[in-house]
Formats: structure tokens, sequence, C-alpha cells
């Protein structure tokens, strides 16, 4: 059995022989591998919405049950973010990427073929919890493993390929589920688990990031603060239903609990780091300027964009009784021009300000929402497409420049917790997006005296949505003010590269 110090060197040396078989090239191809795996996991997140509808009268439910295979994906991949840094230091990058991975590939076998709503949401939920762990680790290492002047290209080029899935994913998911129904879906992400998990046993190494040895006795998982905060993310978000669907008592008493678990969480995390632990999320962070504020922008863009995800099908679909497939073709020129964009304006985030770069995407972003009120039964479908184009190009200026502009001023050591954490608060601002759109769509509905059960579109359903797409808009300006205070964060960070 070979000693601890063993281990620790044939895992450093593991890395280091990558390095040195694969040459210059070895960075891409790690950022392509962990780069698949993500892509499995967008796409579980978004492609569920087009077989919402199909899905509900299936199990005969109503839309608020139906919108928690939605939400309950989100809840667990919000609360899982946040154990990132600590299997990182504890397994390595391998081990918890493919782990994670795994646990994906398993979740979509499950649900394609469950026959119960319970099973169906509970493949949901595991489906949810591998694409949290994962989804912080591919700006961890683009920070680590890239020279700083190339770190915008990196974020370009992973960015356009990850889009490529929600980007392709609804369209091609409308298809099947107009020609197999919502089952299809599952099985999607089935072959890029198993290419990703390829991919990792070839190019991704064993070490923890900064390339140190995994400490399998290091220190105990934060089991406290990750309950408190999954009780929280449970009680706001259970609560937000509440306001839509049950008493005024219930979700007053459950949003109460989610500001209560807030602040014994933001304590407890407190007193872990004054007493020299590893506590979960590490508040040191919010110290930094920058990510503050880049954090207030990544809540307020999740709400906007996760609602928009959930928002947009349902329009499509219940407003302007377009088909799922249809849905997905209307989508799918949008999506390649994100991937286009995406690409461009990571270039441009080695050169320029990534402050002006995430305004111009919030404008952009804005304006695809409140230009939404101009559509109505008698609406090309080009307009449609248009203005889906014109939200997905916003969406290309902020995805390459958010996390850049907020982590590059960050302590080295800070950058696995950072990623973790803003990714964590841009979920929880989605997973919060779902339900705020589906509260305000049934408020306005019932404002105007109209219900998405009727079978037939009403100008009535139509001002409804027009409202809820308003609010998303109103959203996104006032992500405006704290996306200007990225200012300063823009100076590159000492080169890393040897630091995967």
């Amino acid at each position: 059995m070979r000693s601890s110090r063993g281990a620790s060197l044939s895992d450093e040396q593991h890395a280091r022989a990558l390095r040195e078989r694969y040459g210059e090239r070895y960075r891409w191809l790690l950022l392509l591998s962990v780069m698949i795996g993500t892509m499995a996991s967008i796409m579980s997140s978004t492609i569920v919405n087009v077989a919402i509808p199909d899905m509900s009268h299936h199990f005969a439910l109503g839309q608020e049950r139906a919108q928690w295979v939605s939400s309950g994906f989100m809840v667990a991949m919000t609360v899982s973010m946040l154990t990132t840094p600590w299997l990182l230091a504890r397994y390595g990058y391998r081990r918890t990427y493919s782990g994670a991975v795994a646990l994906l590939l398993l979740g979509g076998v499950v649900g394609g073929f469950a026959d119960l709503y319970a099973l169906v949401l509970a493949a949901r939920v595991t489906e949810g919890l591998a694409a949290g762990i994962v989804q912080p680790i591919p700006a961890i290492i683009i920070l680590r493993a890239f020279e700083p002047h190339e770190q915008g290209r990196a974020s370009g080029i992973f960015g356009m390929g990850v889009v490529l899935a929600p980007a392709i994913g609804p369209s091609i998911g409308g298809i099947l589920v107009d020609l197999f129904g919502w089952r299809s879906i599952f099985f999607m992400v089935v072959p890029f688990c198993l290419a990703s998990l390829w991919m990792a046993h070839r190019f991704v190494p064993r070490t923890a990031p900064g390339g140190v040895e995994a400490n399998r006795h290091g220190a105990a998982l934060d089991w406290r603060g990750l309950l408190l905060g999954s009780v929280g993310t449970l009680c706001l978000l259970n609560g937000l239903v509440d306001l839509r669907g049950g008493t005024p008592v219930q979700a007053a008493l459950l949003l109460a609990g989610a500001v209560l678990s807030l602040l014994v969480f933001i304590w407890w995390e407190r007193r872990v780091l004054r007493l020299g632990g590893e506590p979960l999320m590490n508040l040191s962070l919010f110290n930094y300027r920058q990510f503050a504020m880049g954090s207030v922008v990544a809540v307020i863009y999740g709400t906007a964009l996760f609602g928009s995800t959930y928002l947009l099908p349902v329009f499509m679909q219940l407003g302007l009784h377009i088909s799922a497939s249809h849905v997905g073709t209307i989508l799918l020129p949008a999506g390649l021009v994100l991937a286009i964009t995406i690409a461009g304006v990571g270039r441009l985030a080695d050169h320029q300000p990534t402050y002006v770069l995430v305004s111009i995407g919030l404008a952009l972003l804005a304006a695809s929402f409140g230009l939404m009120v101009l559509i109505d039964l008698q609406s090309g479908l080009w307009v449609l497409v248009l203005l889906a184009v014109v939200g997905r190009v916003g969406l290309g200026f902020i995805l390459p420049s958010l996390n850049l502009g907020a982590m590059r001023p960050l302590d080295k050591s800070l950058i696995p917790q950072g990623a973790s954490t803003i990714n964590f608060l841009r979920m929880l601002g989605g997973a919060a997006g779902v339900s705020l759109c589906g509260i305000v769509l049934e408020w306005r509905l019932a404002a105007h005296g109209d219900s998405l059960s009727r079978l037939q579109t009403s100008p009535a359903r139509l001002a409804a949505f027009d409202e809820a797409f308003v609010m998303l808009a109103g959203l996104c300006l006032l992500a405006l003010a704290a996306a200007w205070q990225l200012k300063g964060g823009d100076a590159p960070r000492p080169a890393t590269k040897q630091e995967t």
C-alpha cells in the first residue's frame, strides 16, 4: 500500500506527465473535458421546460406541481454548488468531476424510465445535485490553468461550447417530445455524460486546485452550513410557490424562515472562519468590492435568465399556441448567434473593461424582454426570432465577462470558493426566478380574469405575459447599477499556469 507521501508524488507526477505529454494544448484539452460535462448539466437544466406541458398532461398535474420539475432541479443544483471547493480539496479534480458526471448520467436514465411523478422528481433532484458540483469547476480551471491574457479567450471558447447545449437542446428536445413524448428528453444527456467520462479519464488531473495532493483526511464538510443553506433555499422557494397557490400566512412563515436561515447561516459561517475552520462559504470574499458587486449582478441576472427560460416556452405554447417543435426551431437561431457572440466577446474581455461588456449585455437583455410586449397573435415568427437573437447577444456579452470581472481581484487561494459562491448566488436567483415568473404570471392572469387552463388565447392572457416580461426587463436594468461597480476589477492576476 502506498504511503501518503507516495500517493502525493504520484498525483503530482501524473499532472506533470499530462502537461509534458500534450504540451501547450493540454490546458485546452482539459477545458474541453470539463466543457462536455458542463454542457450535459446545462442541457438537463433547461431542456425540460419544453416538455412541461406534455409531462403535466401525462401525470395530470397542475402548472404549479409541474413547475417543480424545474424548481426541484434548481434547488438541488444551487445548494450542491457550495460543496465543490470541499470536494475538490478532499478528492481532487478527477474523482469529483467524474463522480458528479456519473450521478448526472444515473439521473437521466432513471428519469427516462420512471413511471411515477415522484421518481421523475427524484431523478431531477439527482441531476441537479450533480450539475451543481460540476458547474463551478471550469471557472476554477480557467483562472488557474491559463495565462491572464488568455483567460477571456478561454472563457469565450468554453462559453461558446456550453451555450450550444441549450441552443440545440430545446430544438431537438421539442422534436423528440412531439415524436416520442417527454421521456426522450432525459436520455439526451447520456451520450454527453459518456463522452465526458472518457475525456476526464484521459485529461483531468487527480490533484486538488493548486496542483497539490487531494487531502482525504482534511477538514470535514461544514454540514451545519450546508443544512442551513438547504433549509433557507427550500423555505424561499416554497414560500414563493405558496404566494401563488397557498395561504398568505403559510407563505409569510416560509419566507420568514428563509430570512432567519440566512441570518443564522451568516453568523455560523463567520464563527467557523473566526475559529480557523473551513466554512462552506468564505464570507471574506465579499471584502472585495468587485466580487460583492459581481454577486449582486449574478443574483439578478440569474433571476431574469432562468425565469425567462421558463416563461418563454410557456408564452409561445400557451399564449401563442406554437407547438413544442416550433418553439425549439424559433430559439435555435438565437442560440447559434449566442455561440458566435460569446466567442468574440471572450477575446474582447482580455483587452476591454469587463464592467462595460456586462453593462452592454444587461441593456440588450432588458431590451429583448421589454420589446416582447409588441408580440401578438398576428405577429410573424420572425419577430420572435429577432427578439430572441437580441436577448442572446446580450447573454453573449455577460457570460464570459461577469466571472472574470468579479474573480480576477481575488487572492488565488480564494478562487475555488469564489467560483462556487458566485455560481451559487446566480443559481439561487435562477431558482427564485422560475417561481417568481410563475407567481407574477398567475397574479396578472387572475387580475385580467383569465387562466392558463382555458384553451383559447385572449388579449387578457397576452397582457399578463407582457407584464411578466416587463418585470424581467426591469430586473435587468436594476442590475446595471451594480454592474458599473465592477469597474477596477480588470487588472490581470499573476500567471498561474502550473497550478491547475
